[in-house]
């Protein structure tokens, strides 16, 4: 007997059961299984109908992408969709949990398809840098139609069951409970009333009235989201394919642009992403036998952007907090902005009233550092200053109950000192979240000298359950993330006062795939907020002095319109040659867009080479993923030190020592850096 494909027949049907913890991806084993006991089934007499039904929590949820750039075993998906296609029998699949990709197209290609109605379907290869390629393309525009094809497939999204009944996707939606019994019952009458076994394949009335034009239209329009992303535009030639080829010739042009895609540095990139945010959560030394602590309450110092921000988090996962402030006004405030928060989004449909109401309802507000004395665990949300931190940790210490976890938010400052603050370090922790933090699902973990390994798994397991991916750091100046990316800034504004125009220095770096460049970023958060520590003159400064303070001001390193449109500034381009002559900076431009990436981004690989090295990061990967969801950097670039990979290290290294000779010793290649290209590897080799 097969232990992951099983089969029994009552009453005339076949009942198989795929059982592939933890979520029945299509390993080789898998399909094995399952082409045995169809095969099986088509030969035996006393059948009439067969039921495809998974064990465990899901459906089948995808394809094993562990698979994907290997030689494929026998039998392929396609193959096994083909073989459904012939089935000389009737096959219903019973969707529970989740059939996504592969599982979806498997289910496709069954005769029919009944869903609990918890169910959810979808195809969402595309954030793989991929697109379905055992026929989705090809099948789902048949029932649906070319146009919501294109945006079920480029979106990727999660469809409810109920919205896949409406679409035609599934045939019937059933009880949960039940989904066993009545997909049995669904067969058997699919049996009695002739076994009829109607092909996806076989259908054109979706696709009759679908415009020649939809295609180039639809890319159009979503050209900016698209932008950088090699698969939106296969997946269009794709679906234009079904519209305007036969079947057979459709999945051959799926299957070859699927080929092409896997190729790709893009979706490798992409499929690095997803394996670097898995693989974040796992701490060498902390093992599932380390209990985490039970996280009932909540307790927020500082009711401000960051602690509002923070807080929302927590009553997103129905964790109750009790939100310290220091003044009312200020504690207002900030309930007032979160309340507002939640009220946009439930104007947008996202949220309702009585939902907005329940989590409003979970916030105590405090001017009363007591409050905090029941919470499990208390984050300091305060600005950056050592001396205000260590005095609430101080007053913390003397606070909390035992057993409390004390959590600062620091960005940069050494949690060591701040720990030392308390009599009780091994409770002391960082957690690092990112502006705005309800939104940005980058968590730093910082584990502290003496933090405890309970209090980091519970730190790891709770950064899940309030929809963050956490990334493990050690201490130092700026942790993994704001550390990484500070060179970047450095180089920017070197380039600056050495007379490359800033415009020129934003275009480069969007156009390797940022969202925006350095000096568009530092107008969008505040130049006051960013500069109001400098030391020496500045650029940023002579900006602040001059009320320039960016995007809020409409005017900062670019001059703002008031759609917040931005333009050079001719009082900008003054400042930067008033204080590069006060610098002693020659004009010096910095010619070619390659020479300029080099410059922005090799000490970006640089620093994460020397973070990996000094175990501040566990990984290269992590580095990675926190550049990726911490500062946007894009997705299919894959994060610095896999961009790096692909550039070739040696090449990156014999670049860096070029830099170094004319910029100084910024660009002095790492030790990690030049033992890596030396042995020929990568960061991705590095045990």
């Amino acid at each position: 007997m097969n232990q992951i494909a099983t089969s029994v027949v009552a009453d005339g049907v076949a009942l198989i059961t795929l059982d592939n913890p933890p979520v029945n991806a299509l390993s080789a084993a898998l399909r094995q299984g399952l082409q045995a006991e169809l095969k099986k089934a088509f030969g035996d007499g006393e059948v009439h109908a067969i039921v495809l039904l998974c064990a465990g929590r899901t459906f089948i949820a995808g394809a094993d992408i562990t698979e994907f750039g290997q030689p494929w075993q026998s039998p392929s998906l396609p193959d096994l969709c083909a073989l459904l296609d012939d089935a000389p029998k009737p096959v219903i699949s019973a969707i529970h949990g989740t059939a996504l990709g592969g599982g979806f197209e498997l289910a496709l290609a069954c005769h029919y398809r009944v869903a609990a109605r918890s169910a959810k379907v979808g195809l969402p290869e595309v954030n793989l840098g991929l697109l379905p390629g055992a026929g989705g393309t090809q099948r789902v525009p048949r029932i649906v139609g070319a146009e919501a094809a294109l945006d079920i497939i480029t979106s990727g999204r999660q469809i409810k069951a109920a919205e896949a009944l409406s679409l035609g996707l599934v045939d019937a939606v059933l009880d949960d409970a039940a989904l066993r019994d009545e997909a049995l019952s669904f067969a058997r009458r699919i049996a009695a009333d002739g076994s009829a076994k109607p092909r996806i394949r076989d259908r054109a009335d979706a696709l009759r009235d679908d415009r020649p034009e939809l295609f180039t239209t639809f890319a159009a329009a979503n050209a900016r989201r698209f932008k950088g992303f090699v698969a939106p535009a296969a997946i269009i030639e794709a679906v234009e394919a079904a519209l305007t080829l036969p079947f057979e010739e459709g999945l051959a042009k799926e299957t070859a642009l699927f080929e092409r895609l896997v190729a790709s540095p893009e979706s490798a990139a992409q499929r690095h992403v997803f394996f670097a945010e898995r693989e974040a959560a796992r701490v060498p030394d902390i093992g599932p036998e380390t209990s985490a602590i039970d996280i009932a309450s909540v307790g927020v110092i500082g009711a401000g952007t960051m602690g509002g921000g923070i807080t929302m988090n927590f009553l997103n996962a129905s964790i109750p907090v009790t939100l310290v402030e220091t003044g009312q006004e200020a504690l207002d405030r900030g309930i007032a902005t979160i309340r507002r928060n939640y009220e946009a989004t439930a104007a947008k449909g996202r949220m309702t009233t009585a939902q907005v109401e329940q989590r409003m309802g979970l916030i105590a507000p405090s001017l009363d550092f007591a409050a905090l004395a029941d919470a499990d665990l208390i984050i300091e949300a305060v600005y950056e200053s050592m001396d205000v931190k260590t005095d609430i940790f101080a007053k913390l210490d003397r606070i909390a109950k035992a057993g409390a976890i004390l959590a600062s938010n620091t960005s940069f400052l050494d949690l060591n000192r701040i720990a030392a603050a308390t009599s009780r370090p091994e409770w002391v922790v960082g957690l690092h979240f990112f502006s705005p933090a309800n939104v940005m699902r980058l968590l730093e973990v910082v584990r502290g000298a003496e933090t405890s390994k309970q209090v980091i798994a519970t730190a790891m397991r709770l950064a899940k359950r309030i929809g963050k991916v956490a990334v493990l750091s050690g201490v130092c100046d700026g942790f993994i993330a704001n550390r990484l990316l500070a060179p970047r800034g450095g180089q920017a504004e070197a380039m600056m006062l050495e007379g490359t125009t800033i415009a020129e220095i934003d275009r480069v770096l969007v156009d390797y795939g940022f969202a925006m460049g350095h000096f568009q970023m530092m107008d969008l958060v505040g130049l006051d907020v960013i500069g109001r520590n400098a030391t020496e003159r500045t650029v940023m400064g002579d900006l602040v002095t001059a009320g320039r303070l960016g995007q809020k001001r409409g005017a900062g390193y670019y001059d703002y319109d008031d759609k917040r449109r931005s333009q050079p500034s001719q009082v900008t381009e003054s400042l930067i040659k008033e204080v590069a002559a006060a610098q002693g900076v020659a004009h010096d431009p910095t010619p070619g867009d390659d020479a300029l990436l080099a410059r922005l981004l090799y000490p970006v690989v640089n620093e994460g080479a020397k973070i990996l090295d000094e175990g501040i990061a566990l990984r290269a990967s992590d580095i990675d993923i926190a550049a990726v969801l911490g500062y946007n950097w894009p997705v299919y670039r894959g994060g610095p030190l896999f961009w790096a990979d692909q550039v070739g290290l040696d090449k990156v290294v014999a670049d860096m020592r070029r830099l170094e000779a004319d910029h100084g010793e910024t660009f002095r290649p790492a030790p990690l850096l030049v033992r890596l290209a030396e042995a020929g590897r990568g960061f991705g080799d590095r045990p």
